[in-house]
């Protein structure tokens, strides 16, 4: 049977109705067409609330109400794109690991390429604020995942959400960008460039949010059981332990997906809600090809074992692109803040010749300014 969109449209607009009850609704035999044609009586059998029979009514009653803008306001944004989309959850494009959570989105709206909703996806988030460990870590590891045949998707968010995303742009691989707002508003607007390279590379816009929907703070833990529902496992790199990322690293537990956390050092406070996750159960993960091989036995079929291959010799450490000099501050730094004195007598290199050459491996990334030393990234 086919099913009406607007009627979709209709019944995801409708006040004080939720999407779990939505899908135990549909779940009953309830079909939009259906509930938007009762009567009065089955709606209050339903036991619905009065705010949702009200604007039933108001639909079944004039074609200019609440409802009906709604959906006219919908169909005008999709006609303005020809890469518009929304999904209905009965949509053979909607993400079927979605489909399966207590209370799936009845309604995605969509830009982008669509094949890309229904690769097999890993999440990566993590902290807005991230060290520059943190998000050479994110890249990374989206990286890997990328070549592996992944989908990475996360929240289009600063820090580590950008790190992700970017890495599969430059990866030319598809990543997914879930949205607390509608697709008509990019947020944070700094990240404006990356969205649109998101679906240059064949990635995909997503959000439940109607447009028009600005970014309020309730939309973004609707938006993270997206993230971790669409997903096969969540990655967290750096979180505070009261943060978006554990929030959503538990919706993925309680979605019975895998959780991966990546240690880092005790005095970084980003590394605390990752080692929390840890002691909870999440799997720790040093390497991109941890995942993949944890992930291995669900998504085996989708993985390309040359890819993953690719995958595990891009993490070795490479150092072609540094000096020898650079290579032995490397060496003698280890992972631990290390002075620009006590580098000085372990390297035998002058104070003046070394500052240099921190400035120069600062500005390639390798290391950063802690707390007056010096830390590898």
């Amino acid at each position: 049977m086919t099913v009406d969109p607007k009627d979709w449209i209709a019944v995801a607009a409708l006040p004080s109705l939720g999407p779990a009850s939505i899908k135990r609704l549909w779940e009953m035999g309830w079909t939009p067409d259906k509930l938007l044609n009762a009567s009065p009586l089955e709606w209050q059998r339903l036991d619905l609330k009065q705010k949702t029979i009200i604007a039933l009514q108001e639909y079944q009653a004039s074609d200019s109400g609440l409802l009906h803008q709604a959906t006219e306001n919908v169909l005008q944004w999709q006609a303005l794109a020809n890469d518009a989309y929304v999904l209905p959850i009965t949509h053979e494009a909607y993400p079927q690991l979605l489909r399966e959570i207590y209370d799936p989105p009845p309604l995605l709206f969509v830009r982008g390429d669509l094949n890309a909703l229904n690769l097999p996806q890993i999440a990566i988030v993590g902290s807005r604020s991230a060290t520059v460990s943190g998000l050479k870590h994110a890249y990374a590891f989206s990286s890997g995942l990328s070549k592996s045949g992944l989908a990475v998707n996360s929240g289009l968010a600063m820090g580590v959400d950008a790190a992700a995303h970017q890495a599969c742009v430059d990866a030319d691989g598809a990543t997914v960008a879930v949205f607390g707002t509608g697709l008509d508003r990019i947020y944070p607007t700094r990240n404006q460039t990356l969205a649109v390279e998101i679906l240059s590379k064949g990635g995909a816009w997503v959000s439940e949010f109607f447009p028009g929907t600005p970014p309020l703070a309730p939309n973004f833990p609707r938006r993270n059981r997206i993230i971790s529902g669409m997903s096969a496992g969540v990655l967290v790199v750096e979180a505070a332990p009261r943060s978006g990322s554990l929030i959503t690293a538990r919706m993925a537990m309680e979605h019975g997906r895998e959780v991966f956390a990546l240690p880092g050092p005790l005095n970084n406070p980003l590394s605390r809600g990752c080692h929390l996750l840890i002691k909870e159960g999440a799997v720790l993960v040093e390497t991109a090809s941890d995942i993949v091989d944890q992930l291995g036995s669900l998504l085996g079929s989708y993985l390309d074992d040359e890819c993953v291959v690719s995958a595990k010799e891009s993490e070795e450490d490479d150092l072609s692109n540094f000096s020898d000099k650079e290579i032995l501050v490397m060496k003698q730094m280890g992972y631990e803040v290390c002075f620009i004195d006590q580098l000085s007598l372990s390297c035998d290199f002058e104070i003046s010749e070394l500052s240099q050459l921190l400035v120069e491996m600062e500005l390639k990334g390798v290391l950063e300014q802690r707390d007056g030393g010096y830390i590898r990234c």
